[in-house]
């Protein structure tokens, strides 16, 4: 009908009566310039100026958001760089009083005095119900590892209190001298008003001491996005890629509260050798798919990296270096290398096992200089201490288990109280 009465309408009219008639009957009446049905180049002239003008719009709020985004993270040179370099930005009073924002904070920064703190934690029990079952794996889960809960406890009280994480290699810079050696100088730790610092690191992520289907990850591995998620096998036996471990659920607890790391920190990732590395077989005929799985382990050390995590040797047997002789000392160290070294790339940091230096007097101490490990990290239970001189750092961490939650809780409560954060299934 619509068809029929435009067509009456056009015969023998003028085309601006024409224009009219037709307007009116399809509802575009005034919107169209001489109610044109189509566009004219005036009309086309105002929306391309329209589209510029909001396209224009979206990338100045995009650019704003990027630089909350650094700002979140303190990177705040960055953010003011990116807004007084922004040709779309120029004269927006918005980036303006963002730029001032951000300098005010800069401003504020201070050189933090005190103790740094090293916290160092297991394996996550996800399912206690399987993990704390009384078969003969369940001491191992109780005793070494904590909960899911409870990490995600001490991670929001230690937010809560401003603890924020920094990058480890920031206490102490690292260069190298004209005849090869590395020198180091420590660094005044300058950080936000109102924040304490604090390393986290991971203790040696092999998997070795877990066991499938018993409410705890295996392995890590990349998700369907490319992020590092942790294999866990649910009470259906499904298996599932997410924040099931430390890593992971670091990782989320960061995205959440972009403010608890400091310019994209993580922490240290400890690995030994003997029983690969993060849940996979890689020395040659350990397993069938020891290549495959040498390959996905660079794939995973890669994107950890990226994503601000360092790596730390412990050595290829993961055994007390304190009392090693020497050569065996030199023959652990050099095999490391060799292998899970030789997947994750260089590695200046090493974590002794179970707390066991060696005599920074003693010619193993030479050993490990020479074999470029300059940041050393030991173990005490209720302390925290850090020394740097010009051939190394050496700091302590306290590791965190479920046996020393029950019986020592009072190792932690400079950073939380134990009874606060502990899971209900282990009261």
């Amino acid at each position: 009908m619509l068809a029929a009465a435009v067509a009456l309408l056009l015969c023998g009219c003028s085309r601006s009566v024409r224009n009219y008639q037709i307007a009116e009957c399809i509802g575009t009446l005034g919107q169209y310039e001489n109610n044109e049905p189509v566009e004219t180049p005036k009309m086309k002239a105002e929306r391309e100026q329209k589209e510029s003008q909001a396209a224009l719009e979206e990338e100045q709020e995009d650019q704003l958001a990027q630089a909350e985004a650094l700002a979140q993270a303190y990177e705040y040179e960055k953010a003011i760089t990116l807004l007084q370099t922004s040709d779309e930005l120029r004269d927006d009073e918005r980036a303006s009083e963002a730029v001032a924002g951000y300098q005010r904070k800069l401003d504020e920064m201070y050189v933090y005095d005190g103790a740094i703190g090293h916290l160092c934690f297991t394996n996550l029990v996800v399912d206690t119900d399987r993990a704390f079952d009384g078969d003969e794996y369940s001491p191992v889960y109780r005793q070494n590892m904590i909960t899911l809960e409870e990490f995600n406890n001490i991670l929001n009280t230690l937010y809560d209190s401003g603890y924020i994480l920094i990058d480890f290699h920031t206490l102490a810079e690292k260069t190298e001298t004209v005849d090869g050696d590395a020198t180091l100088i420590e660094r005044d730790v300058t950080i936000p008003e109102g924040r304490k610092p604090l390393i986290l690191s991971v203790e040696n992520l092999t998997y070795e001491s877990v066991r499938n289907g018993d409410g705890v990850a295996t392995r890590l591995a990349l998700d369907k996005d490319g992020n590092v998620g942790a294999v866990y096998t649910d009470a259906e036996g499904h298996d599932l890629i997410g924040p099931y471990d430390v890593v992971p659920v670091l990782e989320q607890f960061i995205a959440e509260h972009p403010d608890f790391s400091f310019k994209g920190a993580r922490g240290i990732i400890g690995l030994s050798g003997a029983k690969g590395a993060f849940g996979y077989a890689v020395e040659e005929g350990s397993s069938a798919d020891y290549e495959s799985n040498q390959q996905t382990v660079k794939d995973i050390a890669d994107k950890l990296r990226e994503d601000g995590w360092i790596f730390a040797s412990e050595g290829y047997s993961y055994q007390y270096m304190g009392d090693m002789s020497y050569e065996t000392l030199r023959e652990d160290i050099l095999k490391w290398q060799d292998t899970v070294g030789a997947l994750i790339g260089e590695c200046d940091t090493l974590l002794y096992p179970f707390g066991s230096e060696v005599d920074y007097t003693t010619e193993k101490a030479a050993l490990l200089l020479n074999q470029g490990y300059c940041y050393l990290v030991g173990m005490w239970s209720d302390n925290d201490h850090l020394e740097v001189n010009s051939k190394y750092l050496r700091q302590t961490r306290r590791t965190i288990t479920g046996y020393v939650l029950e019986n020592y809780p009072g190792n932690f409560s400079t950073y939380f109280s134990t009874s606060a954060i502990l899971d209900d299934a282990r009261k």
